[in-house]
């Protein structure tokens, strides 16, 4: 399969990627290469791992990352109530088989306890491993997390050396809070994955929302577009522009209103921060539906890339 055929099976699993995405997925996947995505928030970086499960009809694991991750969240851990239950059953039994019982014997897969990465090379089936927000864990997890990504295996001192049974299809994702070492990123395919274009946008709305108005949709995402423009701490991304239009769908418009009171009370699917919430008031909202610009306020570069909802 070319990338060609994997973007159409991406778009079928609902999720519409460009050229440069699509050939990056491909050759991760060709080379065995993890392949790292970094972009802000809501441009549908998890998304693509969900549509890559999907397209290829793999179980999606994935590990969710936060400040303070160790390794038994991440990789495994001992199940010390079986085994704690194991010595208190010997000790109960005769005194030969309480004898029988060995350190080693309470170290076995059988008492071992297996977290997203061990679950991924362990799997009987070849997988996707999806490592979300690799930012927000510290240096010392990506330390452990080269072990993984070079040679697709984990060592659990107890038992020794676990290998890939099949290679899995890693993903990871950065919203960019801190700089990730080198060490890491050597070992990974790159992509920065944007906003994305006016015309892309409109069909991932359209593929997610097929029953909402096609004159409520582009008018909608047109909006969106020119929001990302505003100074704003908190840019909307695709997630908030599907969260509108299915609000503004429910509400049962079919385009958007010329009066912009009508729309106030749903920016709170776009607008996140209270700064935000402020600045864009009434008389702000008619001009981004007029598609005008204040004066003083500097237009940016178009941006571009594919993003799915997520």
């Amino acid at each position: 399969m070319d990338d060609q055929a994997l973007r159409e099976q991406l778009q079928l699993a609902g999720y519409i990627a460009d050229e440069g995405l699509a050939t990056t997925l491909w050759l991760a996947d060709e080379l065995a290469r993890p392949l790292l995505v970094e972009g802000d928030a809501g441009v549908g970086k998890t998304a693509l791992a969900l549509a890559m499960a999907r397209a290829r009809g793999r179980r999606l694991v994935r590990l969710q990352c936060h400040e303070g991750i160790d390794l038994s969240q991440a990789a495994y851990e001992w199940n010390y109530g079986r085994q704690l239950l194991a010595i208190r059953l010997h000790e109960t039994a005769d005194a030969s088989a309480a004898e029988r019982l060995r350190e080693t014997d309470l170290f076995t897969r059988e008492y071992l306890l297996e977290r997203p990465l061990l679950q991924a090379i362990a799997s009987e089936q070849p997988c996707v491993l999806l490592i979300d927000e690799v930012d927000r864990a510290d240096e010392a997890f990506e330390a452990f997390l080269l072990e993984v990504l070079s040679d697709y295996q984990i060592t659990v001192p107890e038992l020794g050396t676990l290998t890939a049974r099949h290679i899995p299809q890693v993903l990871l994702t950065s919203n960019g809070t801190r700089e990730l070492s080198d060490a890491l990123r050597r070992r990974c395919l790159y992509h920065w994955l944007d906003y994305p274009t006016l015309a892309r946008e409109i069909a991932i709305v359209r593929a997610t929302l097929p029953e909402a108005e096609a004159t409520l949709i582009d008018q909608a995402v047109a909006f969106v577009q020119r929001l990302r423009r505003e100074d704003l701490g908190k840019t909307p991304g695709v997630a908030e522009t599907l969260d509108w239009v299915r609000a503004l769908h429910k509400l049962r418009f079919t385009e958007l209103p010329e009066d912009p009171d009508g729309l106030m009370g749903t920016l709170g699917c776009l607008l996140k921060t209270r700064d935000d919430r402020f600045q864009i008031g009434p008389d702000r909202v008619r001009q981004l539906c007029e598609g005008r610009r204040s004066v003083g306020v500097a237009e940016k570069a178009p941006q571009s890339a594919a993003a799915s909802g997520g």
